[in-house]
């Protein structure tokens, strides 16, 4: 039998669309996913915001969240950086200089010329997204793949995260709460450095525990810098929040180790400022500043308006300093003479930052901090703290504690301890821990 014309092509037609099915059932039947790397694989979730979906469905469901698990302050910006954004006079928002436009650097001279440090000068200065991208800067500067840095723990969670993107291995030297967090023996230390240590890491003052290093404890680590020719990053974000008449002391202050420091800066926490990203790194070090701004030129530049902020903040800024530390002060005294008034809270009294390092009387901080976002509320109401898991290389270290930040009103942070002693009795009842 002979086929027409139209037989021939429907025939034609079915036949490729029957293929047409075939491929489209065989794709389906694959889980295609694109490859991810290692390096993404082994990122940990940040302690301070993996929780946030948890907040987010708790406001969805009318529930007031008490913010207590992130260091973003409720204090106001000055009033000069707001106004030098508002009364910007550019026609076009153009590329910053790589290392940080020279109105800013000088005013950053200037600040830590106060400081006494008047050797610096603006080519001391690489002005940075961030404290964050200040720390990838100092890192990826001084270390290869498979190298280490020191660092005392518990310490800043997103140490690990900058440490893996580079493939750099942390080693952790540990404190304990039961002693404030002080700073490990220097023979802990030496135990540890081996012919890939690259860099010591401290934050001083420390988050997350609030820790402020004496004189004593830093020049043990210069020594042992110097001993061993590796370098010292400090973290010093928190300099000007310190308590009780003390003072801050910058691994700048140390002549023998001149060449082995690096400072991270930034103004966020200083101003109150945290969504402007503008840091910077320091060093007197020639070779490591010309080695990390071919990074800071591979990024193009740090926010214009973000310096043009801090440039206005930086003037006549020793009023608002001065207030703000107060607050704080009366912040931390109150909230932990509170935390330490519930049974089997273990709370020490942090000398800076704005942190608490605190031991519940819980099984799991982890699991405790989520179930106060998804099954504990009063009056519609929960609290919202970081598990201190995440700030240890090993989480079971923390796996009892949380921090807590002091950056809400007063009246705020009484509501919250009230919250937090009851859900640790509700917590404690319906996990059967009495």
């Amino acid at each position: 039998m002979r086929l027409n014309k139209i037989q021939l092509f429907q025939i034609k037609n079915t036949d490729f669309f029957v293929e047409k099915l075939k491929l489209i059932f065989v794709l389906q039947s694959q889980e295609i996913m694109p490859k991810i790397s290692q390096r993404a694989q082994h990122m940990p979730a940040s302690p301070v915001r993996k929780l946030v979906p948890f907040a987010t469905a708790a406001k969805q469901k009318g529930i007031k969240v008490y913010h207590l698990n992130i260091g973003q302050p409720d204090i106001e910006t000055p009033e000069t950086a707001l106004n030098a954004v508002k009364n910007i006079d550019l026609k076009v928002l153009e590329y910053a200089l790589s290392e940080g436009n020279i109105e800013y650097r000088k005013a950053l001279t200037d600040y830590y010329h106060t400081l006494g440090f008047t050797d610096l000068t603006p080519d001391n200065f690489i002005v940075t997204n961030g404290g964050s991208e200040a720390l990838n800067f100092a890192i990826s500067t001084l270390c290869d793949d498979g190298d280490e840095i020191i660092i005392p723990e518990p310490y800043y969670a997103n140490y690990n995260g900058f440490a893996g993107t580079f493939n750099i291995n942390v080693v952790a030297v540990p404190s304990t709460i039961d002693t404030g967090f002080a700073l490990p023996s220097i023979e802990e230390f030496e135990k540890k450095i081996t012919d890939k240590t690259r860099a010591i890491v401290v934050c001083n003052p420390g988050n997350p525990t609030g820790y402020l290093y004496s004189r004593e404890e830093l020049q043990k680590l210069a020594e042992i810098a110097k001993k061993h020719d590796i370098v010292i990053i400090s973290d010093e974000v928190y300099r000007e929040y310190v308590y009780d008449g003390e003072k801050q002391i910058s691994m700048f202050e140390f002549p023998e180790v001149a060449e082995n420091v690096i400072v991270i800066d930034s103004e966020s926490k200083r101003y109150s400022m945290c969504g402007a990203r503008i840091g910077c790194m320091i060093t007197r070090s020639r070779k490591i500043h010309d080695a990390a701004i071919l990074f800071a030129q591979a990024r193009l530049s740090p926010v214009l308006l973000g310096q043009i902020a801090a440039t206005a903040a930086h003037k006549n800024d020793a009023e608002y300093i001065a207030q703000v530390r107060e607050e704080y002060t009366n912040r931390r005294n109150l909230l932990v003479d509170l935390l330490n008034d519930i049974p089997g809270v273990i709370c020490p009294k942090p000398k800076g930052a704005f942190y608490c390092g605190v031991e519940l009387p819980v099984d799991d901080s982890d699991k405790f901090a989520q179930w106060l976002l998804e099954s504990y509320s009063n009056n519609n109401e929960t609290v919202m703290v970081a598990p201190m898991g995440g700030f240890y290389s090993n989480p079971e270290l923390g796996k009892k504690q949380v921090r807590i930040a002091y950056v809400l009103k007063q009246e705020d942070l009484r509501r919250s301890v009230e919250l937090l002693k009851d859900a640790i009795e509700q917590y404690r009842t319906e996990f059967a821990l009495n």
